[in-house]
Parts: C-alpha cells; sequence; structure tokens
C-alpha cells in the first residue's frame, strides 16, 4: 500500500450569511470554520420545502462547495464529501466545469441543537471525491481514479495522511470525463464494492469496467467484475438486515422524455442490467443488436425517467415514526434532458420484509412551478426539446445521523439539510 503524504492548500475566501464579507485566510486546509449565521438565503429558501406532517427541515451546515455524500464517524460526526470548492452552475455536472478541489468535511453537532457547531476540513487536495465510508475505524473515500484511505490515529479530527488502496479504477483520460463519479460500500463479508458509471451517454466501451460494480477485497486486492450493463450506479448502499448491495442508476439520455425510467436494484454477483444495448427490456435503438434483453437483470423499483436518483439510505434510526423503520430514502437530483424537469426531490419506499412498495414523494419544493429553464446554446444542437431547470437547490444523498435524524446533502447550495420528526401540533 502506497503513502503520501497529505496536501494542504489555503482556502478560498467565503462570505458570512447576511452580507458582511469576511476574508477566511487560513494557511493550511487542517483548519475549521464557524457555520454561517442561519439568517441566510439558504436557510430563507427552506419555506419552499414540503415534508409530511410533524416533520421538520433544518440548514444544519452550508458554505461546503460542491457537496456530494455523507456518513457518519465511529464518533457520531456527520462527514461529507465535495468534490470542488466552486458550486456547479447550470449545465455542470460538477467534473470538467468546476476545479478539482476536492475536501472532506466533518460536521460536529456537539451540542444537539441540530446545528452543526463548526466545519472541519478534515482532508484537502483530493480528486473529485464523493463515495465514503468506515472501515475498521478508518475513512475510505472513493476518488475519480482510485480510493483512498484517510486515518485519524490521533483522534484529532483531521486525516493523518493519504494511503492509496485502489490506484487504478477506470477513468477517461479527455474531456468530457462522462460520468466522473465513484462511491464505495463495504459488505458484511468484508468486501469492498466500488461503482464505476459509464464514459458516455451510449457507446462500447474500451475498459470493460465501466458502467460496472467492482468488488475487491477490502486491502484492494482482488479485483473483479461483480455486476455489469448499469449505466451509471451513483450511489450503492447495503441494506442493514439481509447485506444485499442495492443501487441507483442513470438511464440513458436523449431518449424521449419518459424513457427510458430509473431504477434502484439488488444486485447481485453476476447480474447484467442491460446498458448498452438494453434499457430495462427495451433494446437501444442504436446498440440493441449487441445483445438479448431477455438475458438482462430487472430492477427492483423505478423512478421517474431521467430524475437522476444519486444518494439512497434505509432508516435505521429511532427519531421518525415506527412506521418509517427500514425505509429506503433516494435522492433525485433532478432531470436536465426533459421538457419539463422532474425530480429534485427527496423520495421514500416502505419496505415490507425486504421488498419496497410504491414510491412516495418525502419531501419536496426545489422545483417550483414558477421554476424557469437556464439551457446553454448547445443545448440547441441536440435536436430535442430540454429544459435545464433553474432551480435554488439540488438534494445529492440522505444520510441517517447518530441522532435518528435524516441529513441531505445539496451540491447546488453547497449545504447540509437536516430532517427531523416533531410530532404534530
Amino acid at each position: 500500500m502506497r503513502r503520501r503524504a497529505l496536501r494542504h492548500s489555503r482556502l478560498s475566501p467565503w462570505l458570512l450569511a447576511g452580507g458582511a464579507a469576511l476574508l477566511v485566510a487560513l494557511a493550511v486546509a487542517h483548519a475549521a470554520f464557524a457555520v454561517p449565521a442561519r439568517a441566510s438565503l439558504a436557510q430563507q429558501q427552506l419555506a419552499h420545502i414540503q415534508l409530511p406532517p410533524g416533520f421538520r427541515i433544518n440548514l444544519f451546515a452550508e458554505g461546503l462547495g460542491y457537496a456530494r455524500f455523507a456518513t457518519v464517524s465511529p464518533q457520531g460526526h456527520l462527514v461529507v464529501t465535495s468534490s470542488s470548492r466552486t458550486l456547479a452552475g447550470q449545465g455542470c455536472s460538477g467534473a470538467d466545469c468546476v476545479p478539482n478541489d476536492g475536501r472532506v468535511f466533518i460536521l460536529p453537532d456537539r451540542d444537539g441543537d441540530g446545528v452543526a457547531d463548526e466545519v472541519i476540513v478534515f482532508a484537502d487536495g483530493l480528486d473529485r471525491p464523493q463515495g465514503l465510508a468506515y472501515y475498521r475505524g478508518d475513512l475510505y473515500v472513493a476518488e475519480y481514479g482510485r480510493v483512498v484511505r484517510l486515518p485519524d490515529r490521533d483522534g484529532d479530527l483531521r486525516a493523518d495522511a493519504v494511503e492509496v488502496v485502489i490506484d487504478n479504477l477506470p477513468t477517461k483520460p479527455t474531456s468530457p470525463t462522462g460520468h466522473w463519479q465513484r462511491n464505495i460500500a463495504f459488505g458484511p463479508d468484508d468486501t469492498l464494492y466500488v461503482s464505476v458509471g459509464s464514459s458516455c451517454n451510449v457507446c462500447i466501451e474500451e475498459d470493460p469496467r465501466h458502467a460496472t460494480i467492482l468488488r475487491y477485497n477490502a486491502d484492494g486486492s482482488g479485483e473483479r467484475i461483480f455486476a455489469r450493463g448499469i449505466r451509471n450506479p451513483v450511489g450503492i448502499a447495503i441494506h442493514p438486515v439481509t447485506g444485499e448491495l442495492w443501487a441507483t442508476n442513470n438511464g440513458r439520455d436523449l431518449l424521449g422524455d419518459d424513457f427510458p425510467p430509473e431504477f434502484v436494484a439488488v444486485v447481485r454477483e453476476g447480474d447484467h442490467f442491460g446498458w448498452p444495448f438494453c434499457h430495462v427490456g427495451v433494446p437501444d435503438p442504436e446498440f440493441g443488436h449487441l445483445g438479448d434483453c431477455t438475458q438482462t437483470r430487472a430492477p427492483t423499483a423505478f423512478l421517474p425517467a431521467h430524475s437522476a436518483p444519486l444518494g439512497l439510505a434505509f432508516y435505521t434510526g429511532q427519531q421518525f415514526p415506527a412506521e418509517y423503520r427500514g425505509d429506503l430514502f433516494v435522492a433525485l437530483h433532478g432531470s436536465w434532458n426533459r421538457s419539463q424537469p422532474q425530480g429534485y426531490s427527496l423520495v421514500r419506499f416502505p419496505m415490507r420484509d425486504g421488498v419496497p412498495g410504491p414510491m412516495q414523494t418525502f419531501a419536496a419544493g426545489w422545483l417550483t412551478p414558477e421554476t424557469g429553464c437556464a439551457n446553454s446554446p448547445a443545448d440547441l444542437a441536440r435536436g430535442v426539446p430540454i429544459c435545464r431547470a433553474e432551480v435554488w437547490g439540488r438534494p445529492v444523498a440522505p444520510a441517517v445521523g447518530a441522532d435518528g435524524a435524516l441529513y441531505l446533502t445539496d451540491d447546488r447550495l453547497g449545504a447540509v439539510y437536516r430532517i427531523a420528526y416533531v410530532g404534530t401540533p
């Protein structure tokens, strides 16, 4: 296992909410800064969010840049990856269109008031970090082309080093890089799963590890393809009871407003979900001759077409009412290639005996009836009507906190929300 020293760099200036500018000059990335005041624009926007009766949402932390996935440390702190200091604007997926200066944050809430006390930079200088998971006390993070371990042996909430566990994940050397997001999960048998999206919308990949979920030994050895034909499995998670691997998938673009549907699926070794020759049982118009749709794995549950499901989490806490225990929550990042945008929400699948029931909208309001389109000139050349919704926020990934609340990252706003049950009036 190779090691290298943790890189240091200065943090960019940032603004305190309320309009007063404050230059934060930190000599190294191993620093912390106060959470912005609650009177921010982000906090004001939360009035748009609709939740089931008895639930409340608040801003847990902001100023996180392109915030992506979250987990909980052994000490009970929320830990969040950020692939860039810069917020992605319209038409930007967070890869080539923003600086590559990723960080990992720790967000402690020591007084238990539901708001992060500070934002601690646990690690800096990472290459588009996204997925993260703890294994035997150490934090593992998936970068674009590798998986690293970030030990904190002295417990000071700053990574001691970057230790490379896997250094040869599939990448695309030319721009655009395709689906750059990599995610990880550790199975109950001490195996490490890594999700790798395709390098394109639809194509024949040069590297067969694209559009797959890979499986490794925990030390990064023994690579093998666990499942294939899953175009962009941005989120993966282990079911807390069955130990099965679940994944979200983003289907092919530009086949119309309502096809193909997105999905979540239980993923088993040897599964093939059909990409690029088949989409949920229907042959692809360009590559359908390459395979037999009848031999592909069917999804476990469907989601609206082009809604972009990213992170998923099973509710394992005790803070929500009993009927929510074990349910599956999925963040819909929102469509870009429909004439009428959809998604931009957090949905729930009630689970009974390991089987998801009908999808229910749990949190919505990032997309409003007044939301307009913010298309680029290049969109006109696609030949199909699309609307890149000019939303104020985009949900990325839910995570169950140590306090039983549900936390939700947002990469458009650079924030984390906290959703808790407070009871009916």
